[in-house]
């Protein structure tokens, strides 16, 4: 693996692992309720995308594990379709989904 793609697996882990811990525990009404919790979420969701992107095609390749394009394509929803961003679909990646990425990337990274 790449050092860079190291770099950017790692900080996939961190704000995989921040952005669930703030969904975790929180009620549908609480999210609808809290607007800084709902931008947080899905700007480290659309950072997440980001560190995703700058992953290498040999780096991708080798982690068949991880959700390369949905993670890439939420990212892209975000940044150039944000009227059409959907709250209660970011709630549900980060707390559906992303338990299981953060496993993964774990177990990649040996952490």
């Amino acid at each position: 693996m790449r050092h860079d793609d190291q770099v950017y697996l790692e900080h996939m882990l961190d704000v995989a692992v921040r952005a669930h811990a703030k969904v975790t525990g929180l009620s549908e009404e609480a999210w609808e309720a809290d607007e800084d919790v709902r931008l947080a979420v899905t700007h480290l969701v659309q950072t997440l995308g980001e560190a995703a992107r700058n992953v290498s095609d040999e780096g991708r390749s080798a982690n068949p594990e991880i959700p390369w394009r949905e993670a890439v394509g939420m990212r892209n929803v975000i940044v150039h379709d944000y009227l059409g961003v959907d709250d209660r679909i970011v709630r549900a990646v980060a707390l559906r989904d992303l338990p299981a990425l953060i496993e993964a990337l774990r177990r990649i990274l040996g952490a």
